[in-house]
């Protein structure tokens, strides 16, 4: 049969068959709020593979070069609640093609962590960009005219020059994010992280699969089939993985628009664990 959940649709043929199952949640594209892989979704997803009371594992399948950190941080804390309250449940985390910044940071959050060799793999760092047009401005011969209360309020305004005073407190304000970024990843990981002989583990690079073992990324080679079959001894899976109907989409659409036209308004793009 084929299980309807309110604001959504999940692929959950053969549930309620009292077949034991692995369930799978896919966390596709950028992790962002009004996207496929949002917070709202991916956790509305786990709470239905949680409650099936047939499911034996959740894997989460992910294919993702990350995205907003807080999205990914609200992932990344029900992933280790629902682990709490279901100790016999594990969760596993298959990376496909990438699985790069936010992406890591939520798998991060499982029990193991699975990778294909060629996988693309960490990306443990954070980034924010905008562009500067001052010198374009003045060869117009446009003048940008800018009304704000608060010494610092338009620091993020891209038509003026670069203050070091204030790039100085934004540069400190993604440090802390990525030493956020990398407390969470340490509490998920534990020992399993090489950090101490690897000291490019947080910078912001990325390795292969293979390589991500031999760092501690990544627990074992396997995709999603292997994990289900091997590891948890269910082959059968079900993808619990919620589907926005087009209502949704489109509401989110408008709401992601809303925030992009604040988002240039500010003049910068946010910061992004990508």
């Amino acid at each position: 049969m084929t299980a309807f959940v309110v604001g959504g649709r999940a692929d959950l043929d053969g549930v309620g068959t009292d077949v034991p199952v692995t369930a799978k949640i896919k966390v596709r594209g950028v992790i962002a709020d009004g996207e496929e892989a949002s917070a709202e979704n991916l956790k509305r997803s786990l709470g239905k593979a949680f409650e099936n009371e047939n499911t034996k594992a959740v894997i989460l399948e992910i294919n993702s070069p990350g995205g907003s950190p807080v999205q990914a941080g609200h992932v990344y804390d029900e992933v280790r609640r629902l682990r709490a309250l279901h100790p016999d449940t594990k969760v596993y985390a298959v990376i496909t093609d990438l699985g790069a910044s936010g992406g890591y940071y939520i798998a991060s959050a499982t029990d193991e962590i699975f990778a294909d060799k060629a996988s693309l793999v960490g990306s443990i760092g954070v980034t924010a960009a905008s562009f500067g047009y001052v010198e374009l401005m003045q060869k117009l011969g446009v003048e940008r005219r800018s009304y704000t209360s608060g010494e610092h309020k338009a620091f993020l305004d891209q038509f003026q020059p670069q203050n070091q005073e204030e790039t100085k407190f934004w540069e400190g304000v993604l440090k802390t994010t990525h030493n956020q970024f990398i407390r969470s990843v340490e509490a998920g990981r534990g020992e399993r992280l090489k950090a101490k002989e690897n000291p490019d583990l947080y910078s912001g690079l990325i390795w292969t699969g293979e390589q991500a073992v031999e760092l501690g990324l990544v627990d074992r080679l396997g995709d999603s089939d292997y994990v289900a079959r091997e590891v948890v001894g269910v082959s059968k899976i079900v993808d619990f993985t919620r589907k926005q109907n087009p209502l949704d989409r489109f509401a989110s659409k408008i709401g992601a628009s809303v925030a992009e036209h604040l988002s240039l308004r500010l003049g910068f793009d946010g910061l992004s664990l990508r």
